[in-house]
Protein backbone atom coordinates (compact mmCIF):
# COMPACT_ATOMS: atom_id res chain seq x y z
CA UNK A 1 0.00 0.00 0.00
CA UNK A 2 1.39 2.97 -0.75
CA UNK A 3 2.04 6.26 1.29
CA UNK A 4 -0.22 9.24 1.12
CA UNK A 5 3.45 11.40 0.49
CA UNK A 6 3.56 8.87 -2.96
CA UNK A 7 -0.02 9.06 -3.87
CA UNK A 8 0.55 13.01 -3.98
CA UNK A 9 3.56 12.78 -5.57
CA UNK A 10 2.18 10.66 -8.35
CA UNK A 11 -1.12 12.82 -8.72
CA UNK A 12 1.82 15.97 -9.12
CA UNK A 13 3.25 13.74 -11.74
CA UNK A 14 0.48 13.27 -14.00
CA UNK A 15 -0.40 17.28 -13.37
CA UNK A 16 2.82 18.20 -14.56
CA UNK A 17 2.50 15.54 -17.68
CA UNK A 18 -1.08 16.36 -18.37
CA UNK A 19 -0.72 20.15 -18.22
CA UNK A 20 2.49 19.76 -20.54
CA UNK A 21 0.97 17.29 -23.21
CA UNK A 22 -2.37 19.18 -23.37
CA UNK A 23 0.48 22.58 -23.60
CA UNK A 24 1.40 20.58 -26.76
CA UNK A 25 -1.63 20.02 -28.37
CA UNK A 26 -1.62 16.34 -27.21
CA UNK A 27 -5.29 14.54 -27.97
CA UNK A 28 -7.77 12.43 -26.42
CA UNK A 29 -5.84 12.79 -23.01
CA UNK A 30 -7.05 9.90 -20.87
CA UNK A 31 -5.47 8.95 -16.96
CA UNK A 32 -6.29 5.29 -15.70
CA UNK A 33 -5.96 4.55 -12.15
CA UNK A 34 -4.63 1.33 -12.74
CA UNK A 35 -2.82 1.00 -8.99
CA UNK A 36 -5.69 -1.58 -8.02
CA UNK A 37 -5.11 -3.87 -11.26
CA UNK A 38 -1.34 -3.51 -11.02
CA UNK A 39 0.16 -2.74 -7.69
CA UNK A 40 3.52 -1.34 -8.62
CA UNK A 41 1.84 1.43 -11.25
CA UNK A 42 -0.26 3.80 -9.95
CA UNK A 43 -2.02 6.04 -13.13
CA UNK A 44 -1.14 5.03 -16.99
CA UNK A 45 -1.58 8.64 -18.78
CA UNK A 46 -2.37 8.20 -22.81
CA UNK A 47 -2.35 10.47 -25.58
CA UNK A 48 -2.53 11.18 -28.94
CA UNK A 49 -0.11 13.42 -31.44
CA UNK A 50 -1.21 13.43 -34.87
CA UNK A 51 2.63 13.11 -36.66
CA UNK A 52 5.75 11.71 -34.99
CA UNK A 53 7.03 14.96 -34.70
CA UNK A 54 4.27 15.76 -32.15
CA UNK A 55 4.77 12.50 -30.38
CA UNK A 56 7.96 13.55 -30.41
CA UNK A 57 7.77 17.08 -29.22
CA UNK A 58 4.88 15.95 -26.22
CA UNK A 59 7.20 13.49 -24.73
CA UNK A 60 10.22 15.97 -24.45
CA UNK A 61 7.38 18.19 -23.03
CA UNK A 62 5.94 16.08 -20.55
CA UNK A 63 9.90 14.95 -19.49
CA UNK A 64 10.81 18.87 -19.07
CA UNK A 65 7.64 19.89 -16.83
CA UNK A 66 8.07 17.06 -14.17
CA UNK A 67 11.77 17.70 -14.10
CA UNK A 68 10.98 21.11 -13.29
CA UNK A 69 7.81 20.34 -11.70
CA UNK A 70 8.56 17.39 -9.55
CA UNK A 71 12.18 17.12 -9.50
CA UNK A 72 11.89 13.53 -11.41
CA UNK A 73 12.94 12.35 -14.89
CA UNK A 74 11.81 9.26 -16.39
CA UNK A 75 13.61 5.78 -15.36
CA UNK A 76 13.54 4.81 -19.14
CA UNK A 77 12.21 5.83 -22.41
CA UNK A 78 11.38 3.70 -25.24
CA UNK A 79 10.31 4.27 -28.78
CA UNK A 80 11.30 8.16 -28.74
CA UNK A 81 13.50 7.07 -32.23
CA UNK A 82 10.15 6.38 -33.79
CA UNK A 83 7.49 8.02 -31.96
CA UNK A 84 4.51 5.63 -33.40
CA UNK A 85 4.54 4.55 -29.89
CA UNK A 86 6.66 6.66 -26.89
CA UNK A 87 6.40 5.39 -23.38
CA UNK A 88 7.60 7.51 -20.21
CA UNK A 89 7.95 5.20 -17.27
CA UNK A 90 8.39 6.78 -13.93
CA UNK A 91 7.85 3.54 -11.90
CA UNK A 92 4.56 5.07 -10.57
CA UNK A 93 3.23 6.74 -13.45
CA UNK A 94 3.72 5.58 -17.10
CA UNK A 95 2.90 7.82 -20.10
CA UNK A 96 1.59 6.47 -22.77
CA UNK A 97 2.38 8.41 -26.36
CA UNK A 98 1.24 7.15 -29.61
CA UNK A 99 0.81 8.53 -33.06
CA UNK A 100 -3.31 8.21 -33.93
CA UNK A 101 -3.01 4.58 -35.63
CA UNK A 102 -0.90 3.10 -33.37
CA UNK A 103 -3.32 4.10 -30.76
CA UNK A 104 -6.44 2.82 -32.03
CA UNK A 105 -4.19 -0.42 -32.88
CA UNK A 106 -2.78 -1.19 -29.20
CA UNK A 107 -6.46 0.36 -27.73
CA UNK A 108 -5.28 0.09 -24.10
CA UNK A 109 -8.07 1.80 -22.80
CA UNK A 110 -9.91 -0.90 -23.65
CA UNK A 111 -7.10 -3.10 -22.64
CA UNK A 112 -7.66 -1.55 -19.28
CA UNK A 113 -11.29 -0.84 -19.26
CA UNK A 114 -11.57 -2.03 -15.67
CA UNK A 115 -9.08 1.00 -14.11
CA UNK A 116 -11.02 4.04 -13.19
CA UNK A 117 -11.07 7.30 -15.26
CA UNK A 118 -9.49 10.03 -13.61
CA UNK A 119 -10.80 12.72 -14.73
CA UNK A 120 -8.95 16.00 -16.12
CA UNK A 121 -11.12 19.21 -14.92
CA UNK A 122 -9.02 19.57 -11.92
CA UNK A 123 -5.84 18.47 -13.20
CA UNK A 124 -6.27 20.94 -16.40
CA UNK A 125 -7.82 23.85 -14.68
CA UNK A 126 -4.85 24.18 -12.01
CA UNK A 127 -2.85 24.91 -15.04
CA UNK A 128 -5.61 27.55 -16.01
CA UNK A 129 -5.52 28.87 -12.83
CA UNK A 130 -1.57 29.39 -12.23
CA UNK A 131 -2.34 31.30 -15.86
CA UNK A 132 -4.42 33.94 -14.59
Amino acid sequence: MRSETQARESRALVEAGVQAADGKLGEEIVVLDVGEQLGVVDYFVIASGRNTRQVATIAEEIEEATKHRCGRGPLRIEGLREATWVLLDYGDVIFHLFLDETRTYYDLEHLWSAAPRVGLEGLLGAALESNS
